[in-house]
């Protein structure tokens, strides 16, 4: 069931005070996540220092996969808070939402595609970045037209398509798991036997949607570390 979004208006801006306050849910958690695995550290990791140790080591892997570590180590803290707040995005609508008034205040983030491109245009831009500071804005530019100078308007279209799949796949994999979910609740409210048969129905979407949001976590990560080493490394 499709419900509004609370908007507020301020100054001539338009504000989601549902986006507000979900990603800043999603921020303090993700926050004291890394404060509770950092704040006793020991030789021999136990419990939340050993999961954090872990995305560590999965990151440095993928960075691995993409680039060399020497040009994709400084991107090793932007890949661990990306897959960890985007994982924890992901998972905040799955067990409930709340509306207010016909107003939807409680989802996952990455279920509104703002805040899905905005996440894109921020790697893309980042990628353009860090893509001048290594190469310098001659070497840089020379990409753009090799190996054949007429290429650059593919290029160009390139760098459009890859924000607008890169923001619209979280997206579009995150509100299409929420908006099943949302049906399948509605069936709990038909009578017995509608309750019956969205019980097991939501429990395995649930299922589901937990493994697809963590895939697309993955996915994004492992997509701006390629996106990085294409502007970074010195193969491409």
């Amino acid at each position: 069931m499709e419900h509004g979004a609370p908007v507020v208006e301020f100054l001539g801006l338009y504000f989601n005070l549902a986006n507000i306050l979900m990603i800043s849910v999603a921020s303090i958690i993700v926050l004291i996540i890394a404060v509770l695995s950092t704040r006793k550290l020991a030789m021999k990791p136990t419990g939340m220092q050993n999961f954090f140790e872990w995305v560590m080591d999965f990151v440095k892997g993928i960075i691995n996969s993409t680039m060399d570590w020497k040009d994709g180590g400084r991107f090793h803290i932007l890949g661990i808070t990306l897959i960890m707040y985007i994982f924890v995005s992901n998972m905040l609508g799955l067990p409930f939402a709340i509306v207010v008034n016909d107003k939807l205040w409680w989802k996952s983030p990455t279920a509104d595609p703002i805040i899905t491109m905005t996440l894109s245009v921020m790697i893309v831009t980042l990628s353009h970045y860090y893509g001048i500071k290594q190469k310098g804005v001659k070497g840089y530019a020379k990409g753009f037209f090799s190996p054949l100078a007429f290429l650059f308007p593919l290029k160009i279209i390139e760098e459009f398509a890859n924000t607008l799949t890169l923001g619209l796949r979280l997206y579009g994999n995150i509100y299409a798991g929420e908006l099943l979910l949302s049906l399948l609740s509605a069936g709990l409210a038909t009578g017995v036997v509608g309750t019956i048969a969205a019980i097991p129905l939501t429990l395995v979407w649930q299922a589901f949607s937990i493994f697809v949001g963590t895939i697309q976590a993955y996915i994004f990560t492992m997509l701006t570390m390629v996106y990085m080493s294409h502007k970074v490394g010195h193969d491409h």
